[in-house]
């Protein structure tokens, strides 16, 4: 039987994610559409984003906050093209976006001292392994997994190597402990629910350093400079963006932003996630059919929730018909309207992937999960 009660917004899609709770495109009445970013109210709006969000991570002093473009994935490689080949580096990978920055790493920036510490979906690698005499490059959560590093504690507070964290599902919603990373990166289309195309780059002194005393010996492209002759460029911290942002996204950006500082800022948006999550966390530990993904609990993340098919009707058919059922799955319940974009990753196991960032509700996944429990059935039985 079909559930009664449906989610008020279905959207669980694990980027661009839901919009904060009472979103209307209202919110975007006083973007500076036609103006330039580098006009002064066009840089004034940008810094605006640099200065709330700083507030909003509670960044200790000396670390600063730059717009990049590329979202995550811009932030992330700006970092390691700029920063990494000073010293040897380790790279860790347990899902697709790690696993990204492995290949980088090694077949793009074909450095020659790299090691690479690998586990596969579900798990982590032994994070003892990494040496705090080289930097390290790491997901702090793995999006296409939903398991996260459980602290900071395995990294040195007496490291001469740089922690750069892609950071890009953990931000405002996971403890982040700031003194232990030395780069972080996210994008505004996951906890704060903004649109895509924008990246995040949070650095600390270390990195700053690095960007001062260091230069790569590969060409840089223009949209990764952040020093030319061993000056960093400041304007990159204070809203003067590299290349041209969305105005209309910058807006978005600080309505999330506000929004957050509304509801209690970094301790609420967290709350909110762990909320989420431990809504799952009750309808799992009855499942007869799902499971996290994650095999540590510790690991499990708040923010991309991926839940695993324990059920031996469904194990025990191939990879190709196990597609199948998520698809179809997936399928029914975005034909109901109830949830849009649940399938797990493309690249992950064949699953089911909900996203519990802080602006979804956490009534909302309470609601959805009778109609996962319906729609793998009905799947199920129709993939025979």
């Amino acid at each position: 039987m079909k559930p009664q009660v449906r989610p008020q917004r279905p959207y669980f899609s694990s980027g661009p994610c839901a919009k904060r709770p009472g979103w209307s495109t209202a919110a975007l009445q006083n973007a500076l559409v036609g103006r330039s970013h580098r006009s002064a109210p066009g840089k004034a709006r940008l810094n605006e984003v640099i200065t709330r969000t700083r507030t909003l991570l509670r960044l200790p002093e000396g670390w600063r906050v730059g717009i990049v473009p590329g979202s995550d994935t811009g932030a992330v490689e700006m970092a390691m093209w700029s920063l990494l080949g000073a010293r040897g580096v380790d790279v860790l990978g347990w899902e697709s976006f790690g696993n990204d920055w492995i290949n980088d790493v090694v077949k793009e920036l074909k450095l020659s001292d790299v090691r690479s510490f690998t586990a596969p979906y579900g798990s982590l690698p032994d994070l003892r392994q990494v040496s705090p005499d080289r930097d390290v490059v790491f997901t702090w959560n793995g999006t296409t997994s939903g398991v996260c590093v459980p602290n900071g504690d395995w990294i040195s507070d007496r490291r001469t190597g740089l922690t750069i964290a892609d950071a890009t599902s953990a931000a405002l919603a996971m403890d982040l402990p700031w003194p232990k990373i030395d780069v972080a990166t996210f994008s505004w289309q996951k906890v704060l629910g903004g649109e895509g195309a924008h990246g995040v780059l949070v650095m600390g002194p270390r990195a700053i350093e690095r960007l001062q005393t260091y230069t790569p010996a590969w060409p840089m492209p223009k949209l990764f400079r952040m020093a030319k002759g061993g000056k960093v460029s400041d304007g990159l911290f204070e809203g003067e963006t590299i290349n041209t942002p969305s105005m209309l996204c910058t807006e978005d950006a600080l309505d999330a932003l506000r929004w957050a500082e509304d509801i209690g800022g970094l301790p609420a948006t967290m709350a909110r996630s762990r909320a989420n999550l431990a809504a799952v966390a009750a309808w799992a530990a009855n499942s007869r059919w799902a499971a996290f993904l994650a095999t540590d609990p510790a690991t499990i993340s708040c923010t991309s929730i991926c839940l695993k098919v324990i059920d031996p009707a469904f194990t025990a058919r191939d990879p190709k018909a196990q597609a199948a059922v998520i698809k179809a799955a997936a399928g029914m319940l975005e034909k109901e309207g109830v949830a849009f974009d649940l399938a797990s990753y493309r690249d992950a196991p064949p699953g089911f992937r909900i996203w519990g960032g802080a602006t979804v509700d956490a009534g909302d996944i309470a609601a959805v999960l009778p109609w996962l429990d319906w729609a793998y059935a009905a799947a199920l039985q129709e993939q025979k």
